[in-house]
């Protein structure tokens, strides 16, 4: 299932807040302010080459410039703000951007420590270093200080699905809906459509985000990826394949939707042009997960010492992510079970557990882990959590069939294979 912190959009993010006057009510708090501005990262490849680039570069300037005149210009900063989450959503050089932007918002919040839009951002920021518990509270903070504000009803949803509160989020997703229908609203009404089970809701809703989206924009090519994605789960393949080619003949260089074609070419077993489709994701931006699913590929062909090595590669990638300030237990516990180092998976898999006991992704991994380790109770005890909101994915649902027909319940398990096979006609066990 895919991670809910990917529906936090940054590119429009700025107009959304309201963030283009000072706010009249607050009072500076601090007389000094400083105008060290990290600086950009530099772009590479494709993305180098891209329309955008030299324009953002002369923007960061200019509000560089804007700064130093007049340190206490928090508009500026939070401009910069801006652009450098959308880089970071553009380039993949998170563990570069979060710490900058970090810093950069609490340069803002030193000069007003209630200002709405740093905390909002933070609480942001926060949510996609996996922080959620952190996330959720600056997001409760800045909804005192506007509880008007839709964004902010946004990343409170995606903390409390995080964080297992999923009663909660969905209050808060009605909350966002009612102040003001948009493409983050309704991608976080389909996702939370999807966590209940309900895939024709699910998609509904992402095509509505599809069609507010800016065509071509970034945002609206990531809700069609989305798109995409709702349809793979549910064996559409030919549609979901439409969602990746649209998506490339605006934006050749979009690396999600290279992956959604490689993902494409696999279920076909075109193992090859898999492969080619996500080195060249990889080459645009350094997502972990290309290379995993590169990993995936080579065990299916059969060449499990290249596939060991590309998973070795992906937790250096990930141990990089950590030290950037990003929780990535949940990630490793994954990795490991593929790899078949079960220790490790459930070492890891228990520390995120610990952190949100009620989360099904967490769950859902420990109940996998424990199965490969023959602990039928334990993967029992996880599973039906992973399961408590009536989750229909494939992948989740033949796994609680596993250890029920491993622990002798038949009949229930083949009524969750059944309902795995009901979701996706063309799943394969």
């Amino acid at each position: 299932m895919k991670n809910i912190t990917t529906l936090c959009i940054a590119i429009m993010v700025l107009t959304q807040l309201g963030c283009t006057e000072k706010k009249k009510t607050e009072t500076p708090q601090n007389n000094t302010a400083s105008t060290d501005i990290p600086a950009l990262f530099e772009r590479h490849g494709e993305l180098a080459t891209a329309v955008e680039w030299s324009k953002t570069k002369e923007k960061v300037e200019e509000l560089k410039t804007k700064i130093k005149e007049n340190p206490r210009d928090v508009k500026a900063r939070l401009q910069v703000v801006v652009i450098y989450l959308a880089e970071a959503r553009i380039t993949g050089e998170h563990p570069y951007y979060y710490p900058a932007v970090l810093k950069m918002l609490d340069g803002v919040l030193a000069i007003e420590p209630k200002n709405f839009e740093a905390t909002t951002f933070k609480a942001s920021v926060k949510m996609s270093q996996h922080q959620f518990a952190e996330a959720r509270e600056l997001a409760e903070k800045a909804r005192q200080i506007n509880p008007n504000n839709a964004y902010v009803y946004g990343v409170l949803v995606d903390a409390n699905v995080e964080l297992g509160n999923y009663d909660e989020a969905v209050a808060m997703s009605d909350k966002m809906q009612e102040l003001k229908p948009s493409l983050e609203a309704y991608s976080r009404a389909s996702y939370l459509r999807e966590i209940y089970g309900n895939y024709a809701g699910a998609i509904s809703a992402m095509k509505l985000a599809v069609q507010a989206g800016l065509p071509g924009s970034e945002p609206q090519c990531w809700s069609k990826n989305t798109l995409g994605h709702l349809y793979e789960t549910t064996g559409q393949l030919k549609d979901a394949e439409i969602q990746y080619q649209e998506i490339l003949s605006m934006r050749p260089s979009y690396a999600f939707a290279l992956r959604g074609q490689s993902q494409i070419f696999k279920a076909r077993k075109e193992y090859d042009k898999a492969l080619a489709e996500l080195e060249k994701a990889a080459k645009i931006m350094p997502e972990f997960s290309f290379h995993e699913e590169m990993a995936d590929i080579y065990a299916l062909q059969g060449n499990q010492d290249k596939a060991n090595a590309k998973y070795k590669e992906v937790v250096k990638m990930l141990d990089e992510d950590a030290a950037s300030g990003h929780a990535v237990d949940l990630e490793l516990c994954k990795l490991y079970i593929k790899t078949g180092q079960l220790d490790s998976a459930i070492v890891y898999g228990l520390k995120e557990y610990a952190r949100r006991p009620k989360n099904i992704d967490v769950n859902h991994a420990l109940a996998n882990a424990y199965f490969k380790q023959k602990n039928n109770d334990k993967a029992q005890e996880h599973m039906k959590v992973a399961l408590s909101t009536g989750s229909k994915d494939p992948e989740v649902l033949q796994i609680a069939s596993a250890i029920e027909l491993a622990m002798g319940n038949k009949a229930q398990g083949e009524k969750l294979l059944a309902q795995a096979k009901k979701t996706n006609p063309k799943f394969v066990l």
